[in-house]
C-alpha cells in the first residue's frame, strides 16, 4: 500500500483526533476513511454536474458515481435538477 503525506493546520489536526477518540481508529485507519469518503462524494458530485450539464446519460453518470441508477436518480431529486430532457431520455434508451 503506497504512503501519502501531508501537513495539515492545527485547527484541522484537532479535529481529526476528536474524530479519532469518537470512531475508536487508529490515525492511519482514521485518515484512509476520510479520504475514502471525500473521493466518493467527490466522485457523485463530478457525475452529477456532468448529468446535468447533458455530458453523460442517467446511467452513465450512476456508472461515473459508482451507484445504482435508482440511487443517483435520488441524488439528482435531492440535488433538485430538472433531469428529464429528450436528450437525456434518448440517451438513456440507447444505454439500455
Amino acid at each position: 500500500m503506497p504512503t501519502i503525506s501531508t501537513r495539515v493546520p492545527e485547527d484541522l489536526e484537532a479535529e481529526l483526533e476528536e474524530y479519532l477518540e469518537s470512531e475508536r481508529l487508529d490515525r492511519s485507519t482514521a485518515v484512509r476513511k476520510l479520504l475514502s469518503e471525500g473521493l466518493d462524494e467527490w466522485r457523485r458530485e463530478r457525475a452529477l454536474d456532468r448529468f446535468t450539464d447533458g455530458e453523460v446519460s442517467l446511467t452513465k453518470a450512476a456508472d461515473l458515481a459508482g451507484v445504482s441508477v435508482w440511487e443517483f436518480a435520488d441524488l439528482v431529486e435531492e440535488a433538485d435538477d430538472a433531469w428529464v430532457s429528450a436528450d437525456h431520455l434518448e440517451a438513456d434508451l440507447d444505454d439500455l
